[in-house]
């Protein structure tokens, strides 16, 4: 759909009329919107699947226990608190101002921009939605294009489901993501790389929107020697190659401890072997890169000039079918390519350190990482994890389990990203608490207004002090 930039304008025009109508404030409302949204899930489960395995060779499992089953999860969750964290909540008012009511309101901002990516293109999309509603506000959803199949799908079963004048699907290419970004938004929600992130704050700054990046950056796993190797390999192996790797918080590389550095290498190897077999790209469990450029990028990190001596396992691909093999890059140099910037895809650098202060050294010398993993049994280390290492998500002993705690926050730091959401941290990301003062006429304190005397100056100090 090549949408014009009248229509878009118009587009946004409907959504803020809609929102100055306050439809989006009635609870009820809110409810059917995410009812309805649970109901096109399931009823067009099988559709979203197919879109999916077209896009990114997701296997069905996986497409739905980490797009489907997590939206409909995490819309459970959103129906159960919603009148609760909707709530107006009281505080108490101080004795200068008394008598005094005063409370805490939660509002919505109005309508809102939700920029989907394409490695999960169903959840990076939809999940923001779900809070943006919760929350009573209007949304326009930019679903990413590099997901086409994915994206059809959205505009096509939304528009049945909400209500069309306070949810809208705008298909296309960069051209309408930046017509969308002129217009005043009164938040930006983008999911995405850094660079991209950048152009999204520098023209949500010309209407001072305010903006949420969830970007990614380099993941890292330091390995102790107090740790269950063979378990530890398979969560590493699981973390890092589902969905081919293309996570923002997938294992990006791995910094073990030298003693157990080869008996590391040889569990990662085994893991790959029990979960994808001899030929992976046989295998009905393992998926695809989203598009032959992508192939080609990951094939420049791994040729023989860029690995510099380091040992490769895996490492085939395929250009006609987007294939590519889970591949270990084992003594990886810090130097290489790899270490550079983010992998977004099947390949894990293993490096050896001579032992756990060093990798938390070494990790604190770079970007602060959206996701830091830490496997390890021994108290020390982790205390020493959770005190030194600065990151969005810090997991011990797993990795990208996280995620399925609604209870807690999901979001970067520095490069990898600002804002949070996920549960009531998405409510709160797409909500204003107005705080609201009442004072009664009950009682007049006239102290505070000239002409001021020593005794009304001594009171207020009194109150004030």
């Amino acid at each position: 759909m090549n949408t014009s930039a009248a229509p878009i304008h118009t587009h946004f025009e409907r959504l803020h009329d809609t929102f100055l109508s306050h439809k989006t404030y009635d609870l009820h409302w809110r409810r059917r919107q995410l009812e309805q949204l649970a109901v096109m899930l399931r009823t067009h489960k099988a559709e979203f699947i197919q879109a999916l395995a077209e896009d990114l060779g997701k296997p069905a499992t996986e497409a739905w226990v980490t797009e489907i089953g997590f939206l409909l999860s995490d819309i459970r969750y959103q129906l159960k608190h919603l009148f609760k964290w909707t709530k107006p909540k009281r505080v108490s008012s101080p004795l200068a101002i008394q008598p005094a009511r005063s409370r805490l309101v939660p509002e919505p901002l109005g309508v809102v921009l939700v920029m989907g990516a394409w490695n999960y293109p169903l959840q990076l999309s939809l999940a923001p939605v779900i809070a943006a509603l919760t929350a009573g506000n209007c949304v326009m959803l930019k679903p990413s294009e590099v997901s086409p199949a994915t994206a059809a799908v959205l505009a096509k079963r939304v528009p049945e489901y909400l209500d069309s004048s306070c949810v809208q699907v705008l298909e296309g290419d960069a051209s309408v993501a930046n017509e969308l970004l002129t217009l005043p938004f009164h938040h930006v929600f983008y999911t995405g790389g850094g660079q991209v992130g950048k152009i999204v704050m520098r023209a949500a700054a010309e209407h001072l929107t305010p903006v949420t990046l969830e970007l990614g950056g380099k993941s890292p796993v330091v390995v102790s020697k107090h740790t269950n190797i063979k378990v530890t390999a398979q969560r590493i192996v699981w973390g890092k190659f589902i969905n081919a790797g293309q996570t923002c918080i997938a294992p990006d590389y791995v910094l073990v401890e030298e003693d157990v550095h080869e008996e590391l290498v040889a569990a990662l190897k085994e893991a790959i072997h029990t979960f994808y077999g001899s030929t992976p790209d046989e295998s009905n469990d393992y998926g695809r890169i989203v598009a032959k450029r992508h192939v080609e990028r990951l094939a420049k990190l791994i040729e023989p000039e860029a690995l510099a001596g380091a040992s490769l396992y895996g490492g085939e691909y395929d250009l006609e079918t987007n294939y590519f093999a889970p591949t270990i890059v084992d003594n990886c140099s810090p130097e290489s390519p790899l270490m550079q910037e983010e992998i977004f895809g099947p390949i894990l650098p293993v490096i050896g350190v001579p032992d756990v202060p060093a990798a938390y050294a070494f990790i604190r010398s770079k970007a602060r990482p959206l996701a830091c993993y830490v496997f390890s049994q021994d108290k020390t280390e982790l205390r020493q994890a959770e005190h030194f290492i600065q990151c969005g998500t810090l997991c011990i002993n797993d990795t990208i389990s996280f995620m399925l705690n609604p209870k807690i926050p999901f979001g970067g730091v520095g490069g990898s990203g600002m804002g949070r959401y996920h549960g009531k941290w998405g409510f709160d990301t797409f909500s204003h608490l107005k705080p609201v003062v009442t004072r009664s006429f009950s009682f007049e304190l006239d102290v505070r207004y000239p002409p001021f005397t020593s005794l009304k100056t001594k009171l207020l100090k009194m109150l004030l002090g």
